[in-house]
């Protein structure tokens, strides 16, 4: 079975093509290469003014949280959920050069049965104090409502989802207009602790889970939680891997204050929140707006997505970081191929920025003055039409 019909069994797109062609015929916003849809300003009327209403969420990172709390007791899981959700808006929405002002709704659609209210006022409060987090780090950013629907008709445990909006001078987006062959692109690492992080980020973002979870836990955990996937999966695709959710793992190079090693298990790898790159590029966009030719979350496609944002140019990424650890151990569980890796999960950076090469340097040590690593991962070349390719010591993959 290729790689394609098992995500296709599993119910899911890595890249989710059929979407993307039936947007297609949809009108694309002011900029169509833009990071999120910019529309004309339909709230206030202004010629100079943007308007931004976005939507993203957990997905079915949700799924996995529902099984280490059943299986735990740790209620704080959800938390990181709603972190998670909230994160995958507010980096897009970066990416279009949306800083500041930023209303969010709240959307969560619960299985009552499965999901009591302690799991709702975790996410609720879980939201407030995560857009307080970045409220202290200077985004102007607040919960302005949501939805809290009981549908276990239609949904197994619990989705949650954030829709955000803003308003901006359209002066301001970034939207790939400058991006050129000779281009060169800047990494930001997905993965370890910045100086604004509290614990270690094994860098698995909120893309790629239902493949992961599945790829790495054991048929017991079918077994057990039933309800926690599509009941029309073949058995044969359903937690085909050998661990299990509280097995410890050791951290690769990451060591507590005494120098001693430090371990978690392996669901807690799985579910590590999304790193948010507010901070750091809330800085960059500062001193470097204009600097900035694009900007790319690589989520939905990993490593893959640059290419819906280009025309006649081809992506070179030779100098990639090493592969996280959580990465290496869903490779190894589920002998997925490389080149299917790479085009569902970051891989290691998260964010990517499209400048000149004179200007790289600058947004390396912005990014490092923020603990966070960055290095150059690759240029761009003008082409005849659009490519990606990746090339590091597992071998070279061409994209289209």
């Amino acid at each position: 079975m290729t790689e394609a019909s098992k995500y296709k069994l599993r119910g899911v797109s890595s890249g989710k093509e059929e979407l993307f062609r039936i947007l297609g015929h949809l009108d694309a916003g002011l900029f169509p290469a833009s990071a999120v849809k910019i529309m004309p300003d339909v709230m206030g009327g202004s010629p100079l003014h943007c308007n931004i209403l976005h939507s993203d969420g957990s997905g079915t990172k949700s799924a996995l949280a529902y099984m280490y709390w059943k299986q735990t007791g740790d209620i704080s899981v959800w938390r990181g959920i709603v972190r998670d959700a909230i994160t995958m808006n507010v980096d897009d929405m970066l990416c279009a050069g949306i800083s500041d002002h930023i209303l969010i709704s709240l959307i969560i659609n619960r299985n009552l049965r499965l999901i009591p209210a302690e799991v709702i006022s975790e996410l609720i409060f879980g939201a407030e104090e995560y857009l307080e987090e970045l409220r202290d780090m200077g985004l102007n950013i607040h919960l302005a409502g949501g939805e809290t629907a009981d549908v276990g008709d239609l949904v197994r445990t619990l989705v949650v989802d954030v829709s955000a909006s803003a308003r901006m001078l359209r002066e301001e987006v970034i939207h790939g207009d400058k991006l050129a062959g000779g281009d060169v692109i800047v990494g930001l690492a997905s993965f370890g602790k910045t100086s604004y992080e509290k614990n270690h980020n094994s860098g698995m973002g909120c893309n790629g889970l239902t493949s992961a979870r599945h790829d790495v836990f054991g048929t017991e955990l079918a077994k057990q939680f039933p309800e926690s996937y599509d009941a029309e999966m073949p058995e044969s695709l359903a937690f085909t891997g050998n661990m299990s959710l509280t097995e410890k793992v050791r951290l690769e190079n990451v060591y507590d204050e005494d120098g001693n090693e430090c371990f978690v298990d392996v669901g807690q790898m799985l579910l590590s929140p999304c790193r948010t790159y507010y901070p750091v590029l809330r800085e960059m966009l500062k001193s470097q707006r204009r600097n900035i030719h694009a900007m790319v979350h690589c989520t939905g496609g990993g490593q893959t997505k640059i290419l819906r944002h280009v025309d006649s140019l081809r992506i070179i990424k030779d100098a990639m970081f090493p592969i996280p650890q959580v990465f290496k151990l869903i490779k190894n569980q589920s002998n997925t191929s490389w080149k299917e890796m790479f085009s569902v999960f970051n891989m290691g950076h998260r964010l990517e920025i499209y400048t000149s090469a004179e200007q790289a340097q600058s947004f390396i040590d912005i990014s490092k003055s923020f603990g966070l690593e960055a290095r150059v991962i690759g240029y761009v070349e003008n082409a005849s039409t659009s490519s990606l390719l990746i090339k590091n010591l597992y071998g070279e993959f061409n994209y289209q």
